[in-house]
């Protein structure tokens, strides 16, 4: 069975409690050429960034992640009290500050200041393993909302990218039934041009029959016709098989503007080239769309 198309945009949010521990993460994912990771964890949990990140290399391949941790431990995790050897340090801090002429500290400032108060973790505190398994629980569920997000939006790309391509083949058809392409025209542009080309004393036989073969050659846009089709062919292949197919996706569209390019750069009609500034048109949209697709 064949993947689903994923955006690289989108955004989850998830929550765990284990006793008084609660714990709460967002991800939030935007375009990116790679998988790009930022994580931003609350104080002492760096014993699980490299577990995070393991886990978001696992179930995505592209995107700009940014991770939010934030750790609630709850009021009856234990009781407050007083660092003694912070507060002296701050104290005798103090007492060398007497001279200068300021307004004594007021309790509640000294109490503020870090290091001061501390949580005093008893019976009821989580241990550090069981803090961890809960984040990565929280931090699992998040991802697969966020997974589900993407999938959602890589839904409405596809869609979109399926009407694109089906654009893109109505113009080819319409390039390949042009009348500008019957042999009887060609063969009309091709007298008139090898005449303009004997008019010219300077050319020389051999430098004239150079020139005819050039012409015959650029009248011709079977070529790039052929590879248009066989581009859309690809890009359909892809959509179906769905995952991480953006970096595929964009080369086609790369090669869809160069094809595009050559036919409106061959084409000696003037129908001809609006058919390959429209196929230029719809291609810059569907490069644009591509750009989202993990």
């Amino acid at each position: 069975m064949s993947a689903a198309l994923s955006s690289m945009t989108g955004f989850a949010r998830a929550e765990r409690q284990a006793g008084p521990l609660r714990v709460r993460i967002e991800l939030k994912s935007v375009n990116g050429r790679g998988l790009d990771m930022r994580l931003r964890l609350a104080p002492g949990l760096d014993a699980v960034e490299i577990p995070l990140r393991q886990l978001l290399s696992k179930t995505l391949s592209r995107g700009s992640i940014n991770l939010v941790v934030t750790l609630d431990r709850g009021a009856g995790s234990g009781a407050v009290r007083v660092n003694q050897q912070a507060l002296a340090t701050v104290i005798a801090a103090l007492e060398d500050l007497r001279q200068v002429d300021a307004a004594p500290p007021r309790l509640d400032g000294i109490l503020a200041l870090p290091g001061v108060l501390e949580l005093d973790e008893g019976a009821g505190a989580t241990d550090e393993d069981e803090q961890a398994a809960l984040i990565l629980d929280c931090a699992a569920e998040a991802i697969e909302r966020l997974k589900a997000a993407r999938l959602q939006e890589g839904a409405e790309i596809a869609a979109v990218l399926r009407g694109q391509l089906d654009s893109i083949a109505l113009l080819v058809d319409k390039a390949e039934t042009h009348p500008a392409r019957s042999r009887a025209a060609i063969e009309i542009r091709l007298r008139a041009q090898l005449a303009a080309l004997r008019d010219d004393p300077g050319l020389s036989q051999e430098r004239l029959a150079q020139e005819a073969l050039l012409l015959a050659t650029k009248a011709d846009i079977q070529e790039e016709l052929d590879r248009l089709r066989a581009h859309i062919a690809a890009a359909r292949t892809l959509i179906e098989q769905g995952g991480p197919v953006g970096r595929r996706l964009d080369f086609l569209a790369q090669e869809f503007n160069r094809e595009a390019n050559t036919l409106c750069s061959k084409a000696n009609a003037v129908d001809l080239t609006a058919i390959g500034l429209d196929l230029k048109a719809v291609i810059d949209q569907l490069r644009e769309q591509v750009q989202n697709v993990e």
